[in-house]
């Protein structure tokens, strides 16, 4: 009886120490797993809170990862469409140079000839400028939506420019920047937003001179964006000696409206009249030299930049002498410097979004770092720590392997003696 309870006590205590020999094994094989990982949770069922918390924390870095990767591509666009814009500031202030040198009086119309045939090539350039397109074939200046080419040249459908597209700017959010800009609002005129207008007066004779100034906008609200004829009668001696008068009536054209006649002050006749103009709703404009019965100065708005620069080229291409020459030029100078203004704040405008998109870029940094310490709280193995529980777990495993070595030298010759 005796020896069957001790049988049965060295099977129990051979089973137990079998156990304790698996069970230190196990944990020390988890550690060595841990510390090559380097992570304290290297499966969910280690820790499944601090492995959802990980998993959270990774999806999120994931996520940011790809918000750069798009604001990146955002980034380079807009980068290339405000040196484009800088482009387009150069060639339209070469054109600005030209068109002051076709003022000078002096010139022939072959020379002015010479000059449009210059102009020409510029505004070629503008048009590819504004056309161009970033790396993925998408229009840099192309709005909400356009087509490959924004501006569209004068067709038989459109006598004049035309932009292909929605008009607007896309709004930027916390994480991206718009991909484009608005060329309607770069490049295109509005009436009631710009009051670009541009003013042509009828041949006059040689010997005498008659021009306007650049149109102002004074109210754009007002502008209607009509088109409008101003003509002069009634030119004759004045109520003083040696003095002239003349009148003038407003027509729109457009509405067939026309105004009462207004009476110019009597001015000197050897000296040129000089009257500012108001009748025109939200424009302003002065008119100078020597009028006579039956002349005409025309208003229209201009649709764009390009058709500016078409209405100098034209004009000095086709000036039969200085003064018309001359109101060519005043008007594509007061119209560029308009458009110019407008070229300006868009750059402005690009400029902020590369400036917004490096904020955008600090902040998720920022939440990079926090989700990186998140998901390193999470999971990560304090290696001191893990290096000093491997090496106590090695210990103990190799003590009790040398325990159990030396209970199992037992045999039957140790048992008799």
């Amino acid at each position: 009886m005796s020896n069957t309870i001790y049988r049965l006590g060295t099977a129990n205590m051979y089973d137990n120490a079998l156990r304790n020999l698996g069970a230190r094994q196990t944990s020390l094989s988890n550690l060595q797993e841990n510390l090559t990982s380097g992570k304290r949770v290297v499966r969910a069922s280690d820790d499944p809170v601090s492995a959802a918390q990980a998993e959270r924390a990774i999806n999120r870095l994931s996520r940011i990862q790809t918000e750069q990767r798009a604001l990146e591509t955002q980034r380079n666009a807009i980068a290339q469409a405000e040196s484009s814009l800088g482009d387009a500031v150069d060639l339209i202030q070469k054109f600005r140079e030209l068109v002051v040198n076709a003022g000078d009086g002096t010139l022939t119309p072959n020379d002015r000839t010479t000059i449009a045939n210059q102009l020409q090539g510029l505004r070629e350039q503008l048009v590819e400028v504004a056309n161009r397109k970033d790396t993925n074939g998408i229009p840099l200046l192309g709005a909400l939506g356009s087509a490959l080419a924004p501006f569209l040249g004068p067709m038989s459908s459109s006598p004049d420019y035309s932009f292909a597209g929605l008009p607007g700017q896309g709004a930027s959010s916390g994480v991206t920047i718009p991909g484009t800009l608005d060329g309607d609002a770069t490049f295109m005129f509005d009436p009631q937003r710009d009051g670009v207008y541009t003013a042509g007066v009828s041949t006059i004779p040689t010997g005498r001179a008659l021009n306007t100034s650049a149109i102002k906008p004074v109210d754009t609200s007002l502008v209607t964006g009509d088109n409008y004829t101003i003509t002069f009668s009634a030119v004759g001696p004045g109520a003083t000696p040696g003095t002239t008068t003349a009148t003038y009536t407003i027509t729109n054209t457009t509405t067939g409206a026309v105004s009462p006649p207004v009476v110019v002050p009597d001015f000197p006749s050897d000296k040129p009249m000089s009257v500012s103009v108001t009748g025109i709703p939200g424009l302003q404009f002065d008119i100078k030299g020597t009028p006579a019965n039956g002349d005409t100065i025309t208003l229209k708005p201009s649709p764009s930049m390009f058709s500016t620069m078409d209405a100098a080229i034209n004009g000095l291409r086709f000036s039969p002498d200085s003064n018309a020459a001359a109101q060519v030029v005043g008007q594509a100078l007061g119209n560029m410097d308009i458009g110019l203004e407008r070229i300006h704040n868009m750059r402005g405008y690009a400029g902020e979004l590369l400036n917004r998109a490096d904020r955008i870029t600090g902040d998720q940094d920022k939440r990079s770092i926090q989700l990186e310490g998140d998901r390193s709280r999470a999971e990560d193995l304090d290696m001191i720590k893990g290096i000093s529980d491997f090496q106590n777990q090695q210990v103990g495993y190799e003590a009790a392997l040398k325990s159990y070595a030396q209970v199992q030298k037992l045999s039957l010759f140790n048992f008799i003696g």
